[in-house]
């Protein structure tokens, strides 16, 4: 156990120091959040005065979704650092050093955990900013840092996997795009889900993104139901738990081929 926390914490060092390189991927990341977080909010503002909407702030509403959006995007697109080591021929030398396949995971999952809970609490503060309330304070906070986190590992762990097997950046791209967008705009990013269809609503119980998203938004609310958000939160826990196992078997499917 030891040796798999010293590997892991070398790895996310060594991503670390690549951001510490390039630290404008950092700010990159941050721009279409953003700018859905701003224009949406200003635009749509009005919609928060609908019959049955939940709250009379829209950007109020929109910042968790806005937080977890940016999370669902980084993590679909995570695979390409792997696969660029893999060109590279980093890969292949991690491969044969002491360090195991989990360690290597892990190490790149905690990377990407770390820098988005910072792009995370950016979002939240700009958010605030512009006229956000969070009435669940610095726990509600916390629980969206932790769904964000968990949906994360899953989404991070499904596109290292994706990597690993498919080796080609288009192919990740495609795959990453034809899971995202249907993913946001069928969960609470944007609407209240009781504002729309029931075939919609439906969907949206079995959607990943709909479970981060709305377990943060009720901790961040004034009356937080703890015993539906900690189910959220479950369920996204039993998510990770399964793409990180799958990642792990696509690590070694990735060794036997080379």
């Amino acid at each position: 156990m030891t040796t798999i926390v010293v590997h892991t914490s070398n790895l996310f060092v060594r991503k670390l120091r690549s951001l510490v390189r390039q630290p404008f991927w950092l700010a990159v990341q941050l721009i279409q959040p953003l700018v859905w977080l701003l224009l949406f909010g200003s635009l749509f503002r009005g919609v928060a005065e609908l019959p049955g909407f939940g709250t009379d702030s829209f950007i109020s509403y929109i910042a968790p979704g806005m937080v977890i959006m940016m999370v669902l995007f980084t993590g679909a697109f995570s695979g390409m650092s792997l696969i660029e080591d893999m060109d590279r021929g980093v890969m292949n030398r991690l491969l044969v050093s002491p360090a195991s396949r989990v360690s290597l995971l892990l190490g790149m999952l905690s990377y990407l955990a770390i820098t988005l809970i910072v792009q995370a609490l950016i979002v939240l503060g700009i958010a605030a900013i512009a006229g956000a309330e969070y009435p669940g304070g610095i726990l509600g906070i916390l629980v969206t840092l932790l769904s964000a986190v968990l949906l994360a590992l899953a989404f991070g762990s499904l596109s290292n996997g994706l990597a690993l097997l498919l080796r080609r950046f288009e192919s990740v791209i495609a795959v990453a795009q034809f899971l995202t967008l249907p993913l946001v705009f069928t969960s609470s990013v944007l609407m209240n889900p009781a504002l729309a269809p029931d075939w919609l609503q439906n969907v949206s119980s079995y959607n990943p993104v709909n479970w981060a998203v709305t377990a943060s938004r009720d901790a961040l609310s004034a009356n937080p139901d703890w015993g539906s958000i900690l189910g959220y939160e479950l369920l996204l826990l039993a998510l990770a738990a399964v793409m990180v196992w799958l990642s792990t078997r696509a690590f070694r499917a990735y060794q036997r081929s080379v």
